[in-house]
């Protein structure tokens, strides 16, 4: 069981290799801003830099540490598109508008790399992935879709690997064939979050650690309430994504924590000559509840794997997420596993993102379903536009239906367990 204060993960590979960041004061007392934010991942970090590149006077808080939560802990795969397909959204969301997301998703991958870039970020930013068919019968889908990608939204970065070379490509044989994207990629997630609030801070954001969000008072300036003061500001951006626990109701009944798992194994050679991955991309599969994986620099395979949906974590997480890996790369059994780790991230029932005005003086960006190192960056940057000069750019998301879980906040546990065991048996089929 996690809660506020908390250091980051000590068995993560992540914070082993990071760049280490001098900690941010706690709140001391009663402020004020003109845009105070709750929340220090991808997500608050990019709206408090953007916002305060153009002279906002903002406040950024942060229950644990910048990056401690989901934005530092995940998989670092960077994908192409929308967490879900173009198919998807063009059928519930129109053709135009689907295109009109390809291209912010796009701008998402864009913006990523453009922060890296501008903020010299050290991050081990890799390009290429391959998105996997873990069932014969997906594989003539997905060559279509390949091919509708290409026609229909003009993205050629992408081509269909059949079952042999991606087998050599991959290191394991378990797969049907798959997409490569060379316009996707993997970095370390947690080097980038700290990179982005090294940056924020030198912009003159205010950026407060240690610091827990326990309600929200509306009024003609909503005040958030913590556990060190109180910080009225004229707008607040909610960006806690998975850990928003009794701060805004509606949107905890929309969005749902759940958490997932990863590994780390001692150096075997992935990612170079002779090893898995020996390309460098990252990989993930066709499973509903997916794996995904990828070479470290230093030539270790990072996997992830396995979910569960309270806020205690197994008691073995090695062995959980072991289990995983040795479906798919069998060979490492007798090999060492140096990191295992957890983290909670947010899905949303139609895992699209929750990214909009709220109402007056509050907006969220939350529920990114595993798409957040893409899209969570740009979320930032469209809240920060949408409070300065462009509020048309919510637009496209903010029009997305966001539903409630069946049972609201106090139900939806128990519905998304029904619905995953499903879903994992039906990965099994």
């Amino acid at each position: 069981m996690e809660g506020p204060g908390e250091p980051y993960p000590a068995d993560s590979w992540y914070t082993a290799t990071a760049q280490a960041l001098d900690p941010f004061p706690a709140v001391d007392g009663d402020i004020k801003a003109d845009v105070a934010i709750v929340g220090g991942g991808f997500t608050g970090l990019s709206a408090a830099l953007h916002l305060a590149e153009r002279g906002v006077d903002v406040v950024l808080l942060e229950a644990n540490r910048v990056g401690w939560g989901a934005s530092g802990r995940n998989g670092g795969q960077i994908h192409s598109g929308q967490r879900r397909d173009v198919e998807w959204t063009e059928a519930h969301l129109g053709v135009e508008r689907s295109k009109r997301l390809w291209a912010l998703a796009e701008e998402s991958k864009a913006l990523v790399r453009d922060l890296i870039a501008r903020h010299d970020i050290d991050c081990d930013l890799r390009d290429g992935l391959y998105a996997t068919a873990h069932k014969k019968r997906f594989v003539e889908s997905e060559k279509r879709y390949v091919e509708k990608l290409r026609r229909d939204y003009g993205y050629e970065a992408v081509e269909w690997v059949d079952q042999e070379p991606l087998a050599d490509a991959l290191g394991t044989d378990v797969y049907y064939g798959g997409i490569h994207d060379a316009g996707a990629g993997h970095l370390h997630p947690l080097n980038f979050a700290l990179g982005i609030a090294r940056a924020a801070a030198a912009a003159g954001a205010r950026i407060h650690e240690t610091t827990e969000v326990t309600a929200l008072e509306d009024g003609a300036m909503p005040v958030l309430v913590t556990t060190r003061g109180r910080v009225t500001a004229d707008t607040v951006i909610l960006a806690g994504n998975g850990y928003l626990d009794g701060v805004e109701p509606d949107t905890e009944s929309r969005v749902m924590p759940i958490n997932n798992y990863i590994l780390a194994t001692e150096p075997v050679g992935a990612g170079q000559d002779g090893g898995i991955l020996k390309g460098g991309e990252a990989a993930s599969d066709s499973r509903f509840a997916v794996y995904y994986w990828r070479p470290t620099p230093d030539g270790r395979l990072l996997f992830g794997g396995g979910e569960t949906y309270s806020r205690r974590f197994p008691s073995d997480v090695r062995s959980f997420v072991r289990k995983h890996m040795l479906k798919i790369y069998p060979q490492f059994r007798n090999t060492r596993i140096d990191h295992a780790w957890g983290g909670t991230l947010a899905v949303t029932a139609s895992r699209m993102p929750r990214i909009r005005k709220l109402r007056t003086g509050v907006y969220v960006g939350a529920g990114y379903s595993g798409q957040g190192v893409t899209i969570a960056p740009l979320a930032g940057k469209l809240l920060a536009d949408a409070l300065t000069n462009a509020p048309g750019r919510l637009d496209d998301y903010a029009s997305i239906p966001t539903p409630q879980f069946p049972g609201g906040k106090w139900l939806r546990t128990p519905t998304l367990i029904a619905a995953m065991t499903w879903f994992a048996l039906r990965d099994r089929l």
